[in-house]
């Protein structure tokens, strides 16, 4: 089996969380984060010569037809799919003639796939591959990640945004500040053989299970209570925040609130649930107005209910 790992050095890797991820032929692998987390991973897998880092950004030629382009690098990268395939495999057969510095960002993108593809690199990396592209280039690249697994090349994809990440990878991954996450979503969650008995569970057990649903697009996506930050009730819709995403919610925060409980959340204000955990700091604005900082990457500020401000201090031990 083809594999690399992706484990960071603590003694130069320092931006980066501890953890050790395989990415293999198996499957296409996405990680989403911040921009500056990605350019950060992106330093260290270019740290190892067998993974190629495609970026967008140089390697073709501007004042020469697509299909020049091709056929140049068809033939440097000893190609052994033929040309006229290739073509319409990226869907570039109508577009051949034209000069690369006439094309559109999305014609241009498919042109780098091309190339990419018949590299013939052993473990492809690929950053913000979708991006302000149009819903062919979308479809044309999900159909090369799936001719990439059938050649067994491993694949990992650098996103921004955790739509991408969803719609990219067979298994997909959040990288923050603190750790490396599995974004789980509800075809994760296997359901039992019919025909197997199984046992029920204690209520210890089912709350040790117990994963917040959020939507994202056409997916649910299922969140360890210890990632949220706090969540919040906007114009009659309730979200999961963490750091500066958020995530909408079908519960209110009153169907969420006891369930939370356990998880050490804490309703501070009407529309605000926070995670206990997550507190850096009580602000006392003036002698009615308080806040509580949460300890996250931008630092987020929310209100704290002058009624609850006793028990805030009772929570934390507080004189």
């Amino acid at each position: 089996m083809k594999s690399f790992i992706i484990q960071p050095d603590q003694n130069t890797d320092a931006d980066l969380p501890s953890f050790s991820l395989k990415v293999d032929n198996t499957q296409t692998t996405a990680i989403y984060s911040d921009m500056d987390l990605q350019i950060t991973l992106a330093e260290l897998i270019q740290k190892n010569p067998e993974a190629v880092l495609f970026d967008y950004t140089e390697g073709i030629y501007e004042r020469l037809t697509i299909m020049d382009n091709l056929k140049f690098f068809h033939k440097w990268f000893g190609c052994t799919l033929a040309l006229s395939e290739i073509l319409v495999m990226f869907q570039l057969q109508n577009d051949a003639d034209q000069k690369l510095e006439n094309c559109s960002t999305s014609v241009r993108r498919r042109v780098y796939f091309a190339k990419h593809y018949m590299s013939n690199a052993v473990l492809n990396v690929f950053q913000e591959p979708i991006q302000g592209v149009d819903v062919l280039t979308i479809n044309t690249f999900i159909s090369m990640l799936k001719q990439l697994m059938d050649e067994q090349r491993p694949t990992l994809v650098l996103v921004s945004t955790m739509e991408h990440a969803l719609l990219l990878g067979d298994t997909a991954y959040r990288l923050e500040v603190s750790s490396l996450h599995k974004i789980e979503t509800e075809a994760d969650q296997e359901s039992p053989n019919e025909n197997e008995q199984t046992e029920k569970p204690t209520s210890l057990t089912v709350e040790k299970l117990f994963k917040v649903p959020a939507k994202v697009e056409d997916k649910v996506i299922l969140f360890d209570p210890t990632e949220i930050d706090y969540i919040e009730s906007q114009q009659g819709k309730s979200y999961i925040v963490i750091n500066d995403d958020a995530f909408a919610l079908d519960s209110t925060l009153t169907e969420i609130e006891k369930r939370l409980e356990f998880y050490g959340f804490y309703r501070c204000h009407r529309s605000y649930i926070v995670n206990l955990q997550k507190v850096r700091e009580i602000i006392t604005w003036s002698k009615n107005t308080y806040s509580l900082k949460i300890n996250n990457k931008v630092q987020a500020t929310i209100p704290l209910s002058r009624s609850k401000i006793q028990a805030i201090h009772d929570i934390f031990n507080l004189k």
